[in-house]
């Protein structure tokens, strides 16, 4: 085998790597870790409460790396063009992140963005994401692309970790309908 041939092996394993889902460490089932941290909505500020947005519904908190990259400003965007579908069934969504807290205000409200829809948390140093065993395995300060659904008891129903940004909303959407449809509607009756 030839010095090139063996690169692009090895190009294509880091690919292929890079390219498969990572799995998220808090299982369905878990406790959601409680946390509050500062946040925008369309530019202004406030403390986003965890507790509190779990007393409308469920929540889903999603992570990111880092605002204004391209990964997360499509994932912000496919949240943002979702959003009436999860507010239908009373969910919360926010996004989470390490890197660029600093330009989080403008982020919130750009509608390439997410469009003054939703919410967006700092997370300085990455806490929360570790908490949440949500960070990036060789750049621990930052979140990695890593979404939870939390059922309004606390409880986490669903998580969904991938790099790739386009799969994240369907995921988690799909988890919050689950959780509006009553259980004997999905299991058929015992005899």
């Amino acid at each position: 085998m030839t010095s090139s041939s063996k690169a692009a092996i090895v190009l294509l394993a880091a690919a292929l790597a890079l390219a498969a889902p990572a799995l998220a460490a808090l299982k369905p089932g878990t406790q959601a870790p409680e946390f509050s941290a500062p946040a925008y909505l369309a530019g202004e500020p406030f403390t986003f409460e965890l507790a509190q947005a779990l007393e409308a519904g469920p929540v889903v908190v999603y992570f990111f790396p880092a605002a204004h990259t391209p990964g997360c400003n499509l994932e912000a965007a496919l949240f943002s063009q979702a959003i009436d579908k999860f507010k239908a069934h009373h969910a919360t969504v926010i996004g989470v992140t390490a890197g660029n807290t600093d330009a989080l205000a403008d982020f919130s409200k750009e509608t390439e963005h997410c469009g003054g829809k939703f919410p967006v948390a700092a997370d300085e140093g990455a806490a929360i994401a570790a908490r949440y065993d949500a960070v990036l395995e060789r750049k621990p300060e930052l979140s990695s692309r890593t979404s939870y659904v939390i059922a309004p008891d606390g409880r986490i129903v669903h998580a969904y970790s991938d790099l790739n940004p386009n799969r994240h909303v369907a995921e988690t959407l799909a988890a919050v309908e689950a959780l509006a449809t009553p259980s004997q509607d999905r299991d058929p009756p015992s005899p």
